[in-house]
């Protein structure tokens, strides 16, 4: 017989929580466990490895739909990875994007800082760039 665990002991085990392993079973990213006769979900290993694979992507920022995209793949794994490559390299250009965007911040800020004065808050270059709407000093 195959060895089960309770949901707080998967949760536990994957350093998770309860609710968001429910949510991956909403979502369709973790297949429905067996139940005991009182209703509690009974997890397997295979269930515990499909969580580990969910968890590390999310760490390394693969969207759900991105995961879901890869778990279809893993599914099936006699097939080529051409596919997984292409996700991964997708799940790559936004991690490019949003570090772009974050360097311009930066810089945007410490240009902020720059041109502070250290006067008062009525003269504070940051207060006034700020407050402005038209964003037009912004990178």
């Amino acid at each position: 017989m195959v060895e089960t665990i309770g949901i707080g002991v998967l949760a536990k085990r994957a350093a998770t929580k309860v609710p968001t392993i429910r949510f991956y079973e909403q979502e369709g990213l973790m297949p429905a466990p067996a139940r005991t006769d009182g209703g509690q979900r009974r997890y397997t290993k295979a269930h515990a490895d499909r969580l580990a694979f969910i968890r590390h992507a999310r760490e390394l920022g693969f969207p759900l739909d991105a995961i879901r995209e890869l778990l279809r793949f893993v599914d099936k794994p006699d097939q080529s990875c051409e596919q997984v490559d292409h996700v991964t390299r997708d799940v790559l250009a936004d991690v490019d994007a949003k570090i772009e965007r974050l360097e311009a911040l930066r810089e945007e800020l410490r240009r902020m800082l720059r041109q502070c004065r250290h006067g008062r808050v009525s003269e504070c270059r940051i207060v006034q760039v700020l407050a402005e709407h038209s964003h037009s000093h912004c990178l």
